[in-house]
């Protein structure tokens, strides 16, 4: 089952910082400010990997450091991680700002394509930002009509 895979709290964080930080090290996932148990970042790792979600590869500078690295199977999950994190921002205060996530919302297609480039072609820019909350957290966005419901 799908959920058994990415359904819980630390191993989509894992996933979304794949993806949209580019965060590549055991190092970042673990200062990423989640505040992850070394033992349970490196549990869901395996997981990840083990579900074939997350490749290990060596690191180009060292080849001694490891490096991780999203699938196919797990860049798949960029339209659903899309949705998510805008639907979050609707519904939970966030630490990204109202403004980033609204062109996200506007620009799901352009979004999803440059998620799917920088994967492909390996570029190590994160997609957005680490957002920082010096102060507090983002308001919610105001609901809005469901996603998703268009006549086909």
């Amino acid at each position: 089952m799908a959920l058994d895979l990415v359904g819980d709290k630390w191993s989509l964080l894992i996933v979304r910082d794949l993806m949209v930080r580019a965060y590549r090290t055991f190092g970042e996932f673990r200062n990423s400010g989640e505040r992850i148990a070394t033992n349970i970042l490196s549990d869901r790792l395996h997981k990840l990997e083990t579900g074939g979600i997350v490749q290990r590869e060596p690191a180009a500078k060292d080849g001694r450091s490891t490096n991780y690295r999203l699938t196919a199977k797990g860049i798949a999950l960029a339209p659903v991680l899309l949705e998510l994190l805008i639907w979050g921002a609707h519904h939970e205060e966030t630490d990204a700002p109202c403004a980033a996530v609204e062109q996200m919302e506007q620009n799901r297609g352009a979004v999803i394509a440059e998620t799917y480039r920088r994967w492909e072609q390996r570029d190590p820019t994160p997609l957005i930002p680490q957002f920082t909350s010096k102060s507090k957290s983002q308001p919610k966005l105001k609901p809005n009509s469901p996603k998703g419901k268009t006549k086909r």
